[in-house]
């Protein structure tokens, strides 16, 4: 069975809907069969990251070794979904140059949203200076100024956005979604 692995870099603010978007997006995938594996940023920060602050240096470095881990996985066949808030372009940009097939996706959804949506006021707290290091209100979010799928989580459904992201697979270079030997 000839499958190629692609990876597929979910980026966006805390609570956009990365990881929700990720379990969909392997759900549909898995069920067609294909190997798949999501890398979540909380969840690689608790096992291959323990240690790491939240630093620009620290940010980086558990942006590469999740980039590092999707390249193996990629080159082997596997379709990876990183759901990583990965707030610098450049570094992103490293893990790209690195990965042969790789589709960047912005999750998008503005400050406003996310802070109505966030049930644990962590949008308020950071608003009004009571926490340090976060995304997008006290440390820097550079979204993608390029990526190859932009879903909008405040106007469309996880369905929407899934079919998105499956459409810029599809039309990937060689097919990412191709199984078989043909493929």
């Amino acid at each position: 069975m000839n499958e190629h692995g692609v990876t597929v870099w979910l980026t966006g603010l805390s609570g956009a809907g990365k990881s929700t978007i990720a379990d969909a997006l392997a759900a549909r995938l898995g069920a067609h069969g294909r190997r798949v594996e999501v890398l979540d940023g909380d969840e690689v920060r608790r096992n291959l990251s323990v240690g790491l602050g939240y630093s620009k240096e620290d940010r980086d470095t558990n942006i590469r070794r999740i980039g590092f881990v999707a390249e193996l996985l990629t080159r082997n066949g596997v379709i990876v979904i990183v759901a990583a808030i990965s707030p610098y372009r450049a570094v992103r940009d490293e893990v790209h140059h690195r990965i042969a097939r790789f589709v960047e996706v912005h999750v998008d959804c503005p400050i406003e949203v996310l802070t109505e949506r966030d049930v644990k006021g962590l949008y308020r707290r950071a608003l009004a200076g009571e926490i340090e290091h976060f995304t997008g209100i006290t440390d820097p979010y550079e979204a993608p100024e390029h990526p190859d799928v932009r879903v909008d989580t405040s106007v469309e459904t996880i369905d929407e956005s899934v079919a998105k992201v499956l459409d810029a697979l599809e039309g990937a270079s060689g097919s990412a979604l191709a199984t078989g030997t043909g493929g």
